[in-house]
């Protein structure tokens, strides 16, 4: 959520914004007229509470000194009715402003590139070299099935398309990659943590930016106030919820593992199956509450990190910014990092994101100075895709891959796979 202050001291600031990513700007004149009519029922309520303390004061005086004090009784009580219906009027008022005010999008960067959608992302850098194949490559799952290392007749017996099950030496490698994720974050000073796979929908909405629980890619838990998580972005950014940090505990670097579950499935082209979009998946996941002016400072750590874990792995990628009409509500600014696949293209494998206070707002994390001082203001949350496991292993299976199906692991995984180094002779 935006500060409401932003809205009424620069609303062309807001507007600007909205209108860069597509959207109608009406929502910013109704949330500042909202705005207005509340500020006028809290100041008529903040004078007839004055009023309400005088007339308290001055009835106790008359009744000390034994005069009649019907008049103004009467008075105070034509006072407290209003006072009733005010204070009713200006909760809703409130309320009906913030759900607008939740409606509006974060406030884009002044860098976010201008465009539709991903095709118009703007590539800002690149690392490695295009493998050479001496033979036709295959996409992963033409290996991986061929190999029994991924069943997907079985997954969607079981649970439906899009769902699969990995096995054997498939599953070791993403254990692998989770370790490796892990251990490199670790000696970076990211706190590990796994966390609940479930967050409620004031968690939910207050990560997602969403109103109502519309959250279209997630699994709502049916009669209960749960969602599955689609990343563990949602429960580390809701663990700190309502609370205010000392500013010299500022910054709080967490690395997070976990399954994640998303209601969106298919792919593009060649990868409409397999392990690119997949209904569950596992992520390690960065995440970054710190002081509001260092948070760009920490949006280029997260990205230099995700590039680092990707370099160990031999992997050839691009970095491309997110442009206007590729980019979620809730961030100012966004990368993604792309890897290179069977394909000959470049595909998404993890996104890195700056969302300011706009996630802190919404769940109250703000931080102040020292013990007994007030807050100086809100947080600003960053989140990073690590590692999505099943997304790395494409780009590894597809890049590694060997004239008879085999696939080289990269080097920095062997130890985490009790000295492999092919997975797919057997």
């Amino acid at each position: 959520m935006l500060d409401m202050e932003l809205l009424r001291k620069s609303p062309e600031k807001v507007k600007e914004s909205v209108r860069r990513r597509g959207r109608t700007e009406d929502i910013i004149d109704k949330v500042l007229e909202k705005d207005k009519k509340w500020r006028e029922k809290l100041q008529r309520m903040e004078d007839l509470r004055h009023k309400r303390n005088k007339m308290t004061e001055k009835i106790s005086e008359l009744k000390q000194e034994g005069k009649d004090a019907k008049k103004e009784i009467n008075e105070m009580k034509s006072v407290k009715e209003e006072l009733e219906g005010l204070e009713e009027s200006v909760d809703e008022l409130k309320d009906e402003r913030d759900d607008l005010l939740k409606n509006i999008p974060n406030i884009l960067d002044e860098e976010v590139p201008e465009g539709e959608g991903e095709e118009d992302n703007v590539e800002i850098r690149r690392w490695g070299e295009e493998p050479e194949f001496n033979f036709e490559p295959k996409i992963h799952t033409e290996i991986l099935e061929d190999k029994g290392l991924l069943d997907v007749e079985r997954g969607s017996k079981v649970a439906g398309s899009d769902f699969y099950f990995l096995k054997g030496e498939l599953v070791e490698l993403d254990l692998a990659l989770q370790r490796f994720a892990l251990d490199l974050l670790k000696d970076k000073g990211y706190i590990i943590v796994e966390p609940p796979y479930l967050v409620n929908t004031e968690v939910y909405e207050g990560i997602s930016g969403a109103v109502d629980g519309t959250g279209e890619e997630s699994y709502k838990v049916e009669d209960k106030d749960l969602w599955l998580i689609p990343t563990s972005e949602y429960p580390i950014g809701g663990m700190f919820k309502e609370e205010t940090f000392l500013e010299d505990e500022l910054p709080v670097k967490i690395c997070a593992v976990s399954p994640c579950f998303r209601r969106e499935g298919g792919g593009h082209g060649k990868y409409s199956r397999g392990l690119y979009r997949m209904h569950q998946f596992n992520k390690v996941e960065q995440f970054v509450f710190c002081k509001p002016e260092e948070s760009w400072d920490y949006f280029d750590e997260l990205q230099a990190n995700a590039e680092d874990l990707y370099q160990k792995l031999g992997l050839h990628y691009r970095v491309v910014k997110a442009c206007t009409g590729d980019i979620s509500d809730k961030a100012a600014k966004l990368y993604d990092t792309e890897c290179w696949m069977a394909d000959g293209k470049f595909h998404e494998t993890g996104s890195n994101s700056n969302c300011l206070d706009y996630q802190a707002r919404n769940l109250g994390i703000k931080y102040r100075e020292g013990e007994g001082k007030p807050p100086k203001g809100y947080v600003h949350t960053l989140n990073n895709t690590a590692l999505a496991t099943s997304r790395t292993m494409i780009a590894i299976v597809e890049q590694n891959q060997q004239k008879d199906g085999t696939v080289k692991i990269p080097e920095v995984l062997r130890p985490y796979m009790d000295g492999k180094e092919v997975i797919g002779r057997n």
